[in-house]
C-alpha cells in the first residue's frame, strides 16, 4: 500500500508531522481548522510543537494556510501544544497549552483569520491550582450565558484521577479557578477536552482519558453545567477506534454540533519511516438517537459515503476488516446499515446511524 499517495477526502498538510486538531471554528465564511504540527519533520518531537493551520468552505476543498502559531516566547519555547479557539467581537481568538519547565495558558488573536498575534497578557493562566497536576494543558473555551468558561485538562497524583478544571472570565484574559468539573478515577490525566453549549442549556463534553496503565479512552457526554460541575445524562465511547485519537467537537456553520478526530495516533509515529501517515477525519455529526449519542457523516461530506466495500466481510456475527500489519477490526453485533468511506489508506465506518464508529488504517 502507498503511504505516500495523496489522500482525497482527509485533510493533511503537504509536509511535516500533524497530530491532535485544535482550534475548529466557523470564522468569516471559512472552517478554521489548525493542528499540532512539526513543519519541518515527518515524526514527531524532532522540534517543539506548533499549530499548523488550514481552512475551508465545504470540507472537500482545502488551503493551506502559514503556521499559525510558532514557539519562541519565554512561555512556550517547548511548544505551543493542544487548545480551542473561539470568537469574540469579531476577532479570533487561540487559547493553547503553553510549555516550558511548566504548563501554562496562553492565547494569541487575529482580524483576519490568518495572521496571529500572541498577546501581551500571556500567560493568562500561569500554573495549575492544588487540585490539578503537572499534566496542565489543552484549554477549551466557550461562552454560556455572557461569561466565558475555560476548560483545562489535568489529573491529580495524590487522588489518582483525571480531572477537567474550569475557570470562568468576564475578557478572556483575567481567569478564576472555579471547580472540578468532572473527574474520572484510576486514571492518570485527561487531554483535548472540547465543549458545545446547545440551545436547550444543555452541553456536549468530549474529552480523552488516560487509564493508570496508559490505555486511552475518547468519550462525550450530554449534560448540563450545575454549580461549576458537569452532570452527565447520556456518556457514549461510540468511536471505537482502533485508530482514533484526540477528537474535538465544534459548532457548524448552522450551529450543528460536529466532530473532527485525529486519524491514526500516536501509536503510527514512524510507522513508515520518512512518511507521516496522519490526517484528520471528515466532520462528524454529533446527535441523539434513541437515547444514545451518535456520529453522522456531516451534510457536507455524506454523499462520499458508500453502503458496502470490498476490505468490509460480512460474518455471522456481523463484520471484519483484515489488516496485514495490524489486528483486524471484527465488529460483534446486529448491523442494520452501514456508511463507508474509504480513502487510499484511511477507512472511517458508521454503524448503525452512527452508533458505533471505527476510524481505521489499511494496513
Amino acid at each position: 500500500m502507498d503511504y505516500t499517495k495523496p489522500l482525497r477526502y482527509h485533510y493533511k498538510p503537504k509536509r511535516g508531522w500533524m497530530n491532535d486538531p485544535n482550534g475548529l471554528v466557523y470564522f468569516k465564511g471559512y472552517y478554521h481548522v489548525f493542528y499540532q504540527h512539526a513543519p519541518h519533520y515527518p515524526v514527531p518531537w524532532q522540534e517543539p510543537m506548533h499549530w499548523g493551520h488550514a481552512r475551508t468552505k465545504d470540507f472537500l476543498n482545502w488551503e493551506e494556510l502559514p503556521v499559525a502559531l510558532t514557539p519562541g516566547a519565554s512561555y512556550d519555547t517547548g511548544g505551543c501544544w493542544s487548545g480551542t479557539a473561539i470568537v469574540k467581537d469579531g476577532k479570533l481568538y487561540l487559547f493553547y497549552a503553553a510549555i516550558t519547565a511548566v504548563s501554562a495558558v496562553a492565547v494569541a488573536v487575529s482580524e483576519d483569520g490568518v495572521h496571529f498575534e500572541k498577546c501581551a497578557e500571556n500567560p493568562v493562566i500561569p500554573t495549575f491550582p492544588p487540585e490539578g497536576g503537572p499534566d496542565f494543558r489543552d484549554p477549551a473555551v466557550c461562552c454560556i450565558d455572557g461569561a466565558y468558561y475555560c476548560i483545562v485538562a489535568s489529573g491529580n497524583p495524590q487522588t489518582k484521577t483525571a480531572r477537567l478544571l474550569l475557570y470562568r472570565s468576564e475578557n478572556l484574559f483575567s481567569w478564576e479557578f472555579r471547580s472540578v468539573l468532572a473527574e474520572w478515577k484510576d486514571a492518570k490525566y485527561a487531554e483535548c477536552p472540547s465543549i458545545v453549549p446547545l440551545p436547550d442549556g444543555k452541553c456536549l463534553l468530549a474529552t480523552s482519558v488516560c487509564n493508570l496503565d496508559e490505555t486511552h479512552f475518547f468519550q462525550i457526554m450530554l449534560g448540563s453545567l450545575e454549580n461549576g460541575v458537569f452532570r452527565p445524562e447520556l456518556s457514549d465511547r461510540f468511536d471505537k477506534g482502533p485508530d482514533q485519537y484526540a477528537g474535538q467537537l465544534f459548532k457548524g456553520a448552522d450551529g450543528t454540533p460536529l466532530l473532527i478526530t485525529w486519524i491514526p495516533g500516536w501509536k503510527y509515529a514512524g510507522f513508515k519511516e520518512g512518511t507521516d501517515v496522519g490526517c484528520l477525519s471528515v466532520p462528524r455529526k454529533i446527535t441523539v438517537c434513541d437515547g444514545r449519542i451518535c456520529g453522522q457523516p456531516a451534510k457536507e461530506i455524506a454523499h462520499l459515503f458508500k453502503t458496502s466495500d470490498s476490505r468490509i466481510e460480512t460474518t455471522e456475527h456481523g463484520f471484519t476488516v483484515e489488516r496485514k500489519e495490524r489486528p483486524s477490526l471484527v465488529h460483534k453485533g446486529v448491523v442494520r446499515d452501514l456508511l463507508i468511506l474509504r480513502d487510499e489508506y484511511i477507512m472511517e465506518i458508521f454503524v448503525n446511524g452512527g452508533e458505533t464508529v471505527y476510524s481505521l488504517m489499511l494496513c
